[in-house]
């Protein structure tokens, strides 16, 4: 356990950390941690034995590196930082919380729209890996509205056609269509 939460720590968090190999749990919350999260966090308690991952109120910045949602099993604390300042989603496996046990942001509508979380429920239960044309679809940080036969608004938010004409889906609707 590294437990340094509630001080008043500066500056960038190092690669290094994920040299960390056996550690269950890394809380750095409330302190002034600036700069972009580094991929090597994926390797924390060697992807396995990591509990707890504790970065929520810094000043935290940048694209949420997909490594992170690859932490098995890990509750995922990264609330009140900067990400969407610089950022337009998180890792959509992230979001899905396939991996982890826990997202404190997975319910954040800007960084996880429900309705990429919803598309992607339909794409498994399509069998989307057998699609004919699948361009993009479940990539971790492409907009759903840039997937192929996904149309939005203007505001680019909101799905307001979905074409998948003679694409080979089989399988069942979802129903978080």
């Amino acid at each position: 356990i590294l437990n340094l939460a509630d001080n008043r720590l500066t500056g960038n968090l190092p690669s290094l950390v994920g040299n960390l190999a056996v550690l269950e749990v890394l809380d750095l919350s409330n302190n002034l941690l600036k700069g972009s999260l580094p991929s090597e966090l994926g390797l924390l308690g060697g992807g396995a034995s990591l509990k707890r991952l504790g970065l929520s109120n810094n000043a935290f910045t940048g694209v949420i590196p997909v490594q992170v949602g690859q932490l098995r099993g890990a509750s995922i604390l990264l609330k009140d930082n900067r990400f969407h300042n610089t950022s337009t989603t998180a890792p959509l496996s992230l979001c899905l919380e396939r991996e982890v046990k826990e997202f404190d942001l997975a319910d954040d509508t800007t960084l996880c729209p429900p309705e990429r979380n919803a598309l992607s429920d339909f794409y498994d239960s399509t069998n989307g890996a057998e699609w004919t044309n699948g361009s993009l679809w479940l990539d971790e940080y492409v907009s759903h509205c840039d997937w192929k036969g996904v149309t939005c608004d203007d505001d680019m938010n909101h799905v307001a056609k979905l074409n998948l004409t003679n694409n080979g889906l089989s399988g069942r609707l979802s129903e978080s269509i």
